[in-house]
C-alpha cells in the first residue's frame, strides 16, 4: 500500500501568491503526515503526541517518518509555518485592497485575520503550542507574528495623527486587538449561529472602538 506523505507541493499546499480575493478561505491541503500531526496536536497537546503516534496512523514506519520530517519539533514548525503563510498572504491583500484610509485599513485587517481564524481554527489554534518551540524556532514565529501586530500599529498610529482614532497608545491597542482576534480559534464553531463574515464584521466594529475611531 502506498501513502501520500510529504512533497513540496503537499506540505506548503497551493501557493498563496495566486490569492483572488482575501475574504476567501478554501479547505486547508496539507499532507498525510501534518494532517495527522495537527489533529493529534490539537486533540492531545504537543507533548503528548509521539512521533510513533503519528506515524501508526500515517500507516508508516517511524524510519519512514523521519525520512520526511526530522523530529516532531519539525511537524510543528511547518504546520505554524503554513498557518503563518495563510494569515499573512490574506492580512497583505486585505490592506492592499484598502488603500491609506485607516479606518478601512484597520477594519480589513481585523476582518482577515477573524476570518482566518474560524475558517481554519485547528491550525490557528497552534499559537498555544509556540511555547513548545526551540528558541530559534520561537524567534521565527514570534517574527511572522509581528510583522503582523507592526502592521496594525502603524494603522493605528495613521490614524490617530489624522485624528479619526483617539488613542495614544497604538502599541496597547494593537496587541490588545491581535489577540482579541486570535481568540476566535477558540471559540468558534461552524454550527454557530453566526457566520466567519459575522464575526469578522463584528470584531471590525470592536476594534474601531478600540481605537477610539471618531466619525466625521
Amino acid at each position: 500500500m502506498t501513502h501520500a506523505i510529504d512533497t513540496p507541493e503537499t506540505v506548503g499546499g497551493p501557493a498563496e501568491a495566486t490569492l483572488k480575493d482575501w475574504r476567501v478561505f478554501p479547505p486547508l491541503e496539507l499532507s498525510l503526515i501534518l494532517r495527522v500531526g495537527l489533529k493529534q496536536i490539537v486533540a492531545n497537546g504537543y507533548g503528548a503526541t509521539t512521533v510513533r503516534s503519528i506515524a501508526r496512523e500515517v500507516g508508516v514506519t517511524v524510519p519512514a517518518l523521519y525520512y520526511h520530517f526530522e523530529n516532531k519539533q519539525a511537524m510543528l514548525m511547518a504546520l505554524l509555518d503554513r498557518a503563518m503563510t495563510i494569515v499573512s498572504t490574506h492580512v497583505e491583500a486585505a490592506v492592499a485592497e484598502a488603500g491609506d484610509d485607516p479606518v478601512k485599513r484597520l477594519s480589513a485587517i481585523v476582518e482577515a485575520i477573524v476570518l482566518y481564524m474560524s475558517h481554519h481554527r485547528d491550525i490557528a489554534f497552534l499559537d498555544a503550542e509556540r511555547r513548545s518551540l526551540t528558541p530559534e524556532n520561537l524567534a521565527r514565529y514570534v517574527a511572522h507574528r509581528d510583522r503582523i501586530e507592526k502592521e496594525l500599529r502603524t494603522t493605528i498610529e495613521s490614524g490617530s495623527k489624522t485624528g479619526v482614532f483617539g488613542t495614544d497608545d497604538a502599541g496597547t491597542c494593537g496587541r490588545a486587538i491581535l489577540s482579541m482576534c486570535q481568540g476566535v480559534a477558540g471559540w468558534y464553531k461552524p454550527d454557530g449561529r453566526d457566520t466567519p463574515v459575522d464575526v469578522a464584521s463584528r470584531y471590525a466594529r470592536i476594534a474601531l472602538g478600540a481605537v477610539e475611531h471618531r466619525t466625521r
